[in-house]
């Protein structure tokens, strides 16, 4: 009875915040938009017995779905997301990666203050960091008059209300999602592997390549979709820092549902998106079970 519960437990919570909400959703991006409250119709009404209960079904369709094949902004906005989301993910790799294959050669008694700097951004309020990038890359901000004082520069650098900013943004944010994993795998790596390799005649460049890089793998994977997943709806840091030539399928979402009130079209779009996002979680969750099988053995 026990162990039924606690299997039960997670089952009961992914019903109820995932499963009934996305439910929800899925309904009103089948009505119509409606100026009333709630803002789409129909509504159900359970007075009126089965009869009210079929005319709710029957009243649902997919129009709105059809709506975001023929307005050319909704694909674009997908498309730009993932590329977004993709080239942000990738630079964050390229950043992350030498920043975790240090923390992992580090001596140990500098490993836990290191990986403490890499999680203190998070005492800080998600908002709060972002409202400072602006502060830093804005034409009066603190980069340029740097910038301006050292005389590399004559005038100000425009990356305030561009895609510039929005990848300084997202990779910022998210470094830490790209660290910790590869940290993870990195720091559990039997360093006298290296040794052999440089023994049997690999330099250092070769041994990294042939032994390093595969052993930290699974790390890599874990980290470029912990950033790839929440970067591809992000609609925050397009909306404080990229201005209106970013265009990001969150950032619509947002308009849509509290500029707009077309909430039908909005949810329309929330469920592509989810749909999208599924692929990359499946492949996620199949990279931590392969993980784990290999830990295990």
């Amino acid at each position: 009875m026990r162990r039924a519960f606690l299997i039960a437990v997670p089952y009961i919570w992914l019903l109820l915040l995932f499963l009934v909400p996305f439910l929800i959703v899925l309904k009103i991006s089948l009505s119509d938009v409606a100026l009333a409250r709630p803002p789409y119709m129909p509504q159900l009404d359970l007075s009126t017995g089965w009869d009210g209960i079929k005319a709710f079904f029957s009243e649902l369709d997919f129009e709105n779905f059809v709506f975001l094949t023929t307005d050319s902004l909704y694909w674009k906005s997908y498309l730009s997301s993932v590329k977004i989301a993709g080239l942000s993910t990738l630079i964050t790799l390229c950043v992350g990666y030498p920043l975790a294959y240090g923390m992992a050669r580090a001596p140990d008694e500098w490993r836990p203050t290191l990986l403490m700097l890499v999680i203190l951004p998070f005492w800080t309020s998600f908002l709060i960091r972002v409202y400072s990038w602006m502060g830093i890359l804005s034409t009066e901000g603190v980069l340029n008059s740097f910038l301006l004082w050292t005389g590399i520069i004559d005038e100000p650098l425009m990356i305030m209300n561009t895609p510039r900013a929005v990848y300084v943004g997202i990779v910022y944010t998210y470094l830490p999602f790209m660290v910790l994993p590869i940290y993870s795998a990195l720091e559990k790596m039997d360093e006298s592997l290296i040794e052999a390799a440089e023994d049997l005649g690999c330099s250092k460049l070769a041994a990294f390549w042939l032994v390093t890089w595969p052993l930290s793998k699974n790390g890599i994977i874990a980290g470029c979709f912990l950033v790839f997943i929440p970067a591809l709806g992000e609609f925050v840091i397009p909306s404080l820092l990229g201005g209106s030539e970013t265009l990001m399928i969150g950032k619509v979402l947002w308009e849509e549902f509290f500029n707009n009130r077309d909430w039908p079209v909005a949810s329309a779009v929330a469920v592509i998106l989810l749909l999208i996002l599924i692929i990359p979680i499946v492949l996620f969750q199949r990279n931590e079970q392969k993980a784990r099988e290999a830990e295990g053995q």
